[in-house]
């Protein structure tokens, strides 16, 4: 049996997310996607622009949450939303809520007049789907995540982009899905959530049982396997990039169970 941990198969989805960027800058918001973007970065696309999260560009990738080894640019906040207009930036952002057109929710939980929760509110979620590639990081893929409708939507998905106009749409490009069950994006009918592949362990079933609406699915019956990482990612992962492993807090060895 594999000791690749369901952890570091969804660190190298996120990584793949990014594969094809070529010379962006890559946003990642949050322990997984951060890993991600950085294991991309030192494989299949080292032309990644990254940022320390605060005011620097970093010319060498260091572990999360390490100071900048070698630093090649400066990016105060305020020259982020010029790099927001401008449009050559990968954002990965978590969601509280997805829904089956891939709008995310991060502002409330309940009514929009009077919530029961008060989240982080809508922040950059509008800006980042109307003018870049967006993806999102879900630790815990469950009906509460995947809602028929969100409550409110801060992330824009692509019908809803299409239906505001042109403006809306033109860039709106919902790329990934990256959850501890699978991989998705938006390519289903009606601009849908589609699976594209299942984490080691995890069935169709799975994740239609933790979804709170039907997932489509091309062909059931060939849904693909997420890849594991590589022994040289492996060696990133765990020695170089995240030594004190960080992502099993993300996806906890116990959430394994079913492997």
């Amino acid at each position: 049996m594999s000791d690749v941990t369901r952890a570091e198969v969804c660190a190298a989805a996120v990584a793949d997310a990014f594969a094809d960027d070529g010379e962006l800058f890559g946003s990642p918001m949050g322990i997984m996607p951060m890993l991600g973007v950085r294991l991309a970065r030192l494989t299949s696309n080292p032309d990644l622009v990254l940022s320390d999260g605060e005011s620097l560009f970093l010319g060498g990738v260091p572990p999360l949450f390490a100071p900048a080894d070698v630093v090649e640019g400066w990016i105060p906040f305020r020259t982020v939303f010029d790099v927001v207009a401008y449009g050559k930036r990968h954002v990965m952002m978590g969601a509280t809520q997805i829904d089956r057109h891939g709008n995310q929710n991060i502002s409330a939980i309940g009514d929009f007049d009077r919530p029961t929760r008060q989240l982080l509110g809508s922040r950059g979620a509008p800006g980042n789907t109307v003018n870049n590639r967006t993806s999102y990081w879900v630790p815990k893929h469950s009906p509460r995540v995947f809602v028929e409708r969100v409550d409110v939507v801060s992330g824009v998905g692509p019908r809803r982009a299409k239906e505001a106009g042109p403006a809306a749409a033109k860039f709106n490009d919902i790329h990934r899905i990256v959850t501890n069950l699978g991989v998705f994006d938006v390519g289903g009918p009606d601009d849908t959530i589609r699976l594209l592949s299942v984490h080691p362990g995890v069935t169709v079933a799975d994740v239609q049982a933790a979804s709170g609406f039907e997932v489509y699915v091309d062909d059931e019956t060939a849904v693909p396997t997420s890849r594991e990482p590589s022994t040289g990612e492996l060696m990133l992962i765990r020695e170089i990039l995240d030594p004190k492993r960080l992502r099993d807090r993300e996806v906890p060895p116990a959430d394994e169970a079913a492997r």
